[in-house]
């Protein structure tokens, strides 16, 4: 039992909805009840049920059911999948390898015959090098497998019907400003053209909720502005 992840424990797939996820939850309840189990088998029931409840927290919550589905990347990757990636992969690494090695070798051709502690130093700098090239490899990688992991699970919950709130940060409030702020700036400069001043004085007159509009916002303004005198 120790071997299976939650979906095992509630005998369902990793693409399971909440729905599903919720009557297997009810059904091995009620299968593996301990007050419907005797003797040894109630003491086993009593294990599996700590199990399946422990499954049904992590799954039935979208937020911990994200983070507990990271944790399985490397089995939702099928071996031919991760066969292929890993190929790309090398071949890539190979190629980086090869055209460093060869930079590398050019740019540190000796003019003279190189001392023994000349060649150590070269020979640590080139590994110090493919060290720090191999730790950004495996960034890169890692994220680019993060993002599309969070992008599979936010299209999933979407496709099943949820609706994804994302928090706002600074720069969005930032550019929403900037964007009525020109807005504001391109309405003035227009007001100020004859053709479109006569255009909007007409609709103006010629409109009562434009013309409600207006006074409320004129109203709005002149209050702000009188505070400030």
């Amino acid at each position: 039992m120790e071997n299976k992840n939650y979906y095992e424990w509630l005998e369902i797939s990793k693409n399971a909805s909440p729905e599903v996820i919720e009557k297997a939850y009810k059904a091995l309840v009620k299968k593996y009840h301990p007050d419907l189990q005797e003797g040894e088998s109630k003491k086993e029931a009593e294990e599996i049920i700590k199990h399946i409840n422990e499954a049904y927290e992590v799954l039935s919550d979208a937020i911990k059911r994200e983070e507990y589905d990271h944790t399985l990347q490397d089995d939702t990757v099928s071996k031919e999948d991760y066969d292929k990636l890993k190929q790309e992969l090398n071949n890539v690494k190979n190629n980086q390898n090869y055209n460093t090695n060869n930079i590398y070798y050019e740019q540190n051709q000796p003019t003279n015959n190189p001392s023994q502690e000349d060649l150590n130093q070269i020979l640590q700098e080139e590994q110090f090098r493919r060290e720090q090239e191999e730790l950004e490899y495996r960034r890169q990688v890692e994220a680019a497998k993060q993002k599309a992991y969070h992008d599979a699970y936010i299209q999933d919950l979407k496709n099943r019907g949820y609706k994804i709130k994302y928090k706002k940060s600074f720069k969005d409030y930032l550019a929403g400003i900037i964007t009525i702020a020109v807005i504001i700036l391109v309405f003035i400069i227009l007001w100020y053209i004859p053709p479109t001043h006569n255009w909007f004085v007409s609709l103006y007159e010629s409109n009562p909720i434009i013309k409600i509009i207006v006074d409320i916002f004129r109203s709005f303004i002149h209050t702000i502005t009188s505070i400030f005198e």
